[in-house]
């Protein structure tokens, strides 16, 4: 294998190649005795891992230096130069890297040296035609090579040749295209000035048409002409690039450039120098005039247009402020404008991040010139359609902007926002928009509206960007500017007030006022979640919302000045007023929780008093009652209990005030509501829980109109009529196809819901316009008068124009059910906040458990109707709050009262209903509510327990019974097991018995982990449910409800030893009565019995033998064993399935429990017949494995049938196998290394053991049985069996008879460990007891024999 591994490195290296190139025979001959790891380097440089590659190139770099002198460097070197022509595409790069190193590494290499190589084996002249390609990319990757490796700048006369022939591999264009052009560009690039006054003569033609012929030569010129001015003005003379004649040949080169990185997506070297030379030679103006917008973007061809992008974002950093201005008022900037608005399909290509990268790349370089910046965001800022800015309201590159220039902006935002200077904007319209001849389209009022709904959503946007520690005072600029344009209007202008300097240009309309107001609470919103945490705050300062409500109350007071929108009425004023005296008192406790979110929640709603007065005064009023008994309420809870029994109404009241405000679809509002009840949820009474819960209620909500769903509906609405106010016109189209999809489907309506009332008037009308032609004639029916067929066409169009109507109404009303449901649904998840505070922060609170059954009911209703994604929303939330917050909570109620027998009727009633589920899912929620309460129940404690406690702990001794603790436990708890264990067992009699049960085993599982005493009182009917009449699918859920249920430890310490005992004889006895119709299934539910019992008879001897109990087995023995030629008939004749295969697996794993091995009589026969040829016919088909390893194989059989008389026990005539050796060999040195120790082989009895003892079994013992089948050979110690060869029934008797006397001098494990372990252990500890003379003599000598 090694030599021809060794043939393969060496491939590449053919007898000819050696000839060619002059090595001797005795090189090649010694190339093979290279390493294989030194030719697997060149296999793994060719591979596409990049990794890979590079592991492989320093690890052959590695090698080299240690032999820098041998064969291996001209051997590497040929291999290297022979890969850059490999076939493969992929592979010619990664030779080229690793040349490029290694001429790197090794400096006394000669370029000259290796070029001449790369001519000679890959020579243009003499090369094949069908080789050209590969030939020319070979010596065009070997000068790249050369370059890559920092050399050939320093080399002139390496570099003149690379030039000489990239100058020649330029002719083949159809193969190479612009690359070598391209790489001459590149390597000239480095090369110092000196070397230029020789080279530029020989790479630069002095004919202005050869270097205007393309983009390579034109960037030697430019290159030239910055390295190198003088020579080239002494070879080319004075060249004007940017002549009226030249120019158009720019454009061309230039546009050559564009498509030859179309598919790079970058910006061309050429035309970054076109810009810098143009700069130089102040022709910027000549050059972005005539160059670029009147040449490259005449005609549309986006290539250029995209180079004209990206050249503009290149270019920022080069521009002075003026020089910005001319670009950013061009037709590039309104050209780019229009791209930006047209490319909105998700396979159509953006160039805005593109843009954004340059921008933002400008303006982090520049951030000491803050004019810069201001220009560069005011000029993208003024590209509009139809005065809408083309770049986001929330553009990231503000994040870039120094301070000077965040202000600068801002300030110019507000001018715009108040005075629109439509004359200073880059305006622009799509060709959709210029063929729509509405005038309304085009008026300045539009553009203005437009203009301002950008600037309000982009100041906000901004301070979204700030930290308020930095710029606090732009903040607070932007905060009052927004909410001074929402609500207010000016007067008379004033010094006090800045925002009243200005005037409106173009009246402010009240659609632009929404929109105003709508910005206005999402910056509070922002002020109020994103900054409320710093530490300027905490440390007395005021927050944004106070300074907010003082600013307001001081535009009030300035009623000559200002006025607002909706003056406030004498009522309104007063609320106001004694909202400001509360928010004082508030602020003198502010150290307060409590106070804090109450006046956040005053601040809230006095804010809101400007959007809505009527709603927002009354209710000031209630919330500013509401907190003074609130915060009262500590001096009144010294007084006497009898005076005030109820709970005070405020938290009635606020309740109410906090779902009117959750009705509002505002995320402020729901947090702030949220944090308000999280201090009054202490406080809470069962009606104002009521008051949530009838939210929450399906059945309640859907019959009642309910206020505040009204109230949602209507804020909806203005948010949609937004919406559609600030779309564009280019989704009209959408809106026509839109209109004729619905005149589509009315037209299917009228078809399909034709009602008997609308026939029977068609059926009038056609008869009354019969009788207009007469009824008398029959031969008349068919001509019918002109007045007649005019009077019936009218009555037709009357009646279908009604229809019409009546399907458009019935349409309009499912719609608007639908958004109310919709709305409903909404409300009901923002509901579910109030709930999940409850439940988290007062899981002790009794009125907890009344939550239980109205989630359950959501939940419930949910999962039948859960097709929108706010009825999975809704769900989800739910299922949430009850599982993980309730349900799984730590803590819960201690406290019960007098409420218990209410909750036993409650866990009476969750267990029925979930016994009556459709859906096991659903069931699952109840029955887990059922353990919740009884979990409650467990966990509260009763009078009379209390009282009788001391007396039993003074009775009691220190060595009472393990099962007196959870008879203590349950003295001390409310539990009554009386009262739960007919629930339960009802249940679980359902369970066992009904064809449909919802319930599951988990979640009776569940209940006998949580429980134990009461799954002692359940255990008898699982019990009697194993056997008898049920169904063989419910008595297999029996018998896996016993086998995981009796293993649990608690389980154990309620039962007595001998109760113990008898339940397990009980159950083995209904196991047994089961597995006397063993193999006899026909149907997939009698497979699952059978295999859930012998799974269960597997767990009942585990516990047998763990625990040592006194518990016969004889019966089960026997009737396992009359089963077993059943069992092994079946897997002979292939009658079993994978279910089969388990049953015979559990089958066997409780025999060998009991004693019994397994026997693999199957795989004996089926190896049996080889055995007459020496090799059997799968090692003849293998027939590539060299002949010295078979005769050696032949050689090792024959030795062995020679030394074993025996050839089933020692395996010698077994057909040889490949894939088993290596296991066998493991095996045999482990036998080996035991028997060296001193210890006995356990699964191999074969092996000698150096026991002093002699063994104690018969003569009479088979001495030929064969090893495979004592491999898993274990003692078992369960009431005397031990291991008996299903072969042996004589012997069977003797064996029980010893065992005992071994079982008293034996060590018994008293541990708890794995039964597979302790057996495992047992065995390796103990002598063969089946081991004859003979079979110790042959082991003995197969000892010796081995090498």
């Amino acid at each position: 294998m090694a030599q021809m591994e060794d043939q393969d490195g060496a491939e590449p290296m053919s007898p000819g190649e050696a000839m060619k190139s002059g090595a001797r025979p005795a090189d090649r001959h010694g190339l093979l005795k290279h390493s294989r790891e030194f030719l697997d380097f060149f296999w793994d440089i060719a591979k596409p891992q990049q990794e890979t590659r590079l592991q492989a190139t320093e690890k052959l770099l590695q090698y080299l230096r240690t032999r820098p002198e041998g064969s291996e460097m001209k051997y590497a070197l040929k291999r290297l130069i022979t890969g850059l022509g490999v076939g493969r595409e992929t592979a010619r790069p990664c030779y080229s890297l690793a040349l490029a190193q290694l001429l790197q590494s090794f400096e006394d290499i000669s370029l000259c040296s290796i070029l001449k190589q790369i001519e000679e084996k890959h020579d243009l002249q003499k090369i094949k035609k069908a080789m050209m390609r590969p030939a020319l990319f070979a010596n065009l990757f070997g000068v790249l090579a050369l370059f890559q490796s920092g050399r050939l700048v320093k080399d002139s006369e390496a570099l003149m040749k690379s030039v000489k022939l990239l100058q020649a591999l330029a002719q083949y264009y159809n193969h190479l295209q612009e690359q070598p052009q391209k790489a001459l560009v590149d390597i000239l690039s480095e090369v110092p000035e000196a070397m230029w006054q020789e080279i530029l003569p020989k790479v630069l033609k002095d004919d202005l048409n050869s270097v205007l012929a393309s983009p390579e030569h034109l960037e030697l010129f430019l290159l030239a002409h910055q390295k190198v001015p003088a020579k080239l003005e002494k070879l080319m003379g004075s060249v004007d690039l940017f002549s009226d004649e030249n120019i158009p040949r720019l454009v061309t080169v230039l546009k050559m450039a564009a498509a030859s990185v179309k598919k790079e997506r970058k910006l061309p070297a050429v035309a970054l120098d076109l810009l810098r030379l143009a700069l130089e030679e102040d022709k910027f103006p000549r050059f972005w005039n005539e160059v670029v917008e009147q040449g490259l973007l005449q005609k549309q061809f986006w290539p250029a247009s995209y180079l004209c992008f990206r050249l503009l974002g290149a270019a920022l950093p080069l521009l002075s402020k003026e020089q910005l201005q001319l670009v950013m008022r061009g037709d590039l900037i309104r050209h780019y404008g229009e791209h930006m608005v047209t490319a909105k399909f998700p396979n159509q290509f953006k160039f805005a991040p593109e843009m954004n990268e340059y921008v933002g790349t400008f303006l982090e370089g520049c951030r000491d010139d803050p004019e810069r910046q201001l220009a560069v965001m005011v000029a993208f800022t003024s590209v509009t359609n139809q005065g809408l800015p083309v770049v986001p309201t929330f553009w990231r590159v503000v994040r870039f902007l120094s301070a000077p220039a965040l202000k600068g902006y801002v300030a110019w935002l507000r001018d715009m926002f108040l005075q629109p200077d439509l004359d200073s904007l880059v305006d622009f319209s799509t060709s959709n928009q210029k063929k729509a001849q509405d005038a309304s389209l085009h008026g300045p009022e539009r553009a203005v509206s437009r203009l301002r709904k950008w600037v309000i959503l982009r100041l906000v946007s901004i301070v979204d960007s700030l930290h308020m520690e930095k710029e606090e005072a732009l903040i607070e600029e932007v905060a009052r500017f927004c909410f001074f344009h929402s609500f207010f209007e000016t007067k008379k202008p004033t010094s006090q007030i800045p925002e009243t300097k200005q005037q409106f240009s173009f009246p402010m309309d009240g659609r632009a006022r929404e929109v105003v107001s709508g910005a206005f609470f999402s910056l509070l919103q922002t002020l109020s979640t994103q900054f409320r945490q710093e530490p300027e705050q905490t440390q007395g300062r005021q927050s944004w919302t106070y300074q907010l409500v003082q600013f307001a109350d001081m535009l009030l007071n300035h009623s000559r000045n200002v006025a607002p929108l909706t003056p406030f009425t004498t009522k309104q004023r007063q609320a106001w007023d004694r909202m400001l005296q509360t928010l004082k008192e508030l602020e003198a406790r502010s150290s307060e929780a409590k106070a804090t979110a109450f006046q956040h929640l005053l601040l809230l709603v006095g804010i809101h008093l400007f959007k809505s007065p009527t709603e927002s005064c009354d209710l000031l009023g209630d919330i500013q009652t509401c907190i003074k008994k609130s915060l009262g309420e500590k001096t009144r809870q010294t007084r006497s209990k009898a005076t005030n029994l109820q709970e005070p109404p405020w938290v009635e009241v606020l309740v109410e005030i906090l779902l009117a405000l959750l009705a509002q679809p505002s995320h402020l509002i729901r947090q702030v509501a949220r944090s308000v009840f999280i201090h009054i949820c202490s406080h809470l009474t069962p009606r104002a829980l009521q008051l949530i819960l009838n939210v929450l209620n399906p059945e309640q909500s859907q019959d009642e109109d309910d206020n505040v769903v009204v109230m949602d509906d209507s804020e909806k609405q203005l948010e949609d009529e937004e919406d559609k106010s600030s779309d564009s016109e280019d989704n009209k189209n959408s809106a026509s196809e839109e209109e004729s999809d619905e005149e589509e489907s009315d037209e299917e309506d009228r078809d399909g819901d034709v009602d008997p009332c609308f026939r029977e008037q068609l059926m009038a009308v056609l008869q009354a316009g019969k009788a207009l032609g007469g009824e008398d004639d029959d031969d008349d029916d068919e001509e019918l008068g002109d007045e007649a067929m005019m009077a019936l066409d009218q009555n037709l169009a009357s009646l279908f124009a009604e229809q019409k109507l009546r399907i458009q109404a019935r349409r309009d009303e499912k719609n608007k059910l639908q958004k109310e449901k919709a709305l409903r649904r909404d409300f009901q998840i923002r509901v579910l906040d109030l709930i999940e505070v409850l439940v988290t922060k007062q899981p002790a609170n009794p009125l907890v458990l009344e939550l239980l059954e109205p989630l359950l009911n959501i939940i419930r209703r949910s999962m039948r109707t859960s097709s929108t994604k706010q009825e999975q929303d809704l769900l989800h939330k739910t299922a949430r709050i009850f599982t993980h917050h309730l349900c799984r909570s730590r803590h819960y109620c201690r406290d019960v009262g007098n409420c218990v027998e209410t909750l036993y009727t409650q866990v009476e009633r969750l267990v029925q209903q979930a016994g009556r589920q459709a859906d096991s899912s659903i069931s699952l929620y109840y029955f887990n509510a059922s353990l919740y309460l009884l979990r409650v129940l467990k966990g509260n404690t009763s009078e009379r327990s209390i009282c009788k406690t001391p007396k039993k702990e003074k009775a009691g001794t220190d060595t009472s019974t393990k099962a007196k603790a959870p008879k203590v436990a349950q003295a001390t708890s409310c539990l009554d097991l009386s009262l739960v264990t007919p629930i339960y067992s009802s249940a679980l009699i359902s369970f066992l018995t009904k064809r449909n049960s919802p319930l599951t085993v988990p979640m009776f599982l569940s209940l006998f982990s949580r429980h134990p005493v009461l799954c002692k009182s359940l255990l008898p009917i699982v019990v009697q449910h194993v056997t008898g009449q049920t169904r063989p699918r419910h008595q297999a859920q029996a018998c896996l409800l016993l086998q995981k249920a009796l293993p649990i430890r608690e389980l154990r310490l309620c039962f007595e030893d001998p109760e113990w005992e008898q339940l397990i004889g009980q159950i083995l006895n209904k196991v047994t009565e089961n597995l006397r119709a063993l193999g006899e299934a026909q149907t997939k539910s009698e497979s699952l019995k059978e295999r859930s019992s012998l799974e269960l008879l597997n767990t009942l001897l585990r516990i047998i033998n763990h625990e040592k109990l006194t518990v016969d087995l004889s019966g089960v023995r026997g009737v396992l064993q009359s089963q077993q030629q059943k069992l092994q008939q079946r897997v002979q004749q292939g009658e079993h399935s994978t279910g089969s295969c388990r049953l015979y697996d559990l089958y066997w794993q409780a025999m060998r429990i009991l004693g019994v091995q397994r026997p693999k009589l199957e795989k004996k026969d089926s190896k049996e017949g080889p055995t007459q040829s020496p090799v059997s016919n799968k090692r003849k088909k293998k027939g590539f494995l060299p002949e010295t390893k078979k005769r050696k194989k032949r050689k090792s059989e024959g030795t062995t049938q020679k030394e074993d008389a025996t050839p089933a026990a020692t395996g010698g005539d077994q057909p040889p196998s490949t894939g088993k050796r290596k296991r066998k060999r493991r095996k045999a040195k482990v036998a080996a290394e035991a028997q060296v120790n001193g210890i006995p082989e356990a699964k191999s009895p074969a092996a000698q053991s150096p026991a002093p003892k002699p063994p104690t079994t018969s003569p009479s013992t088979p001495a030929k049985t064969p090893k495979r089948h004592k491999k898993n050979r274990k003692l078992s110690r369960v009431n005397g069996a031990t291991p008996v060869s299903p072969m042996e029934p004589a012997v069977e008797k003797q064996h029980q008879e010893e065992l005992p006397a071994k079982e008293v001098s034996g060590k018994s494990p008293q541990s708890a460990l794995p039964r597979k372990k302790a057996r495992l252990s047992l065995g390796s500890r103990s002598p063969s007891l089946f081991q004859s003379a003979a079979k110790k003599k042959k082991a003995q000598l197969r000892k010796g024999s081995k090498p």
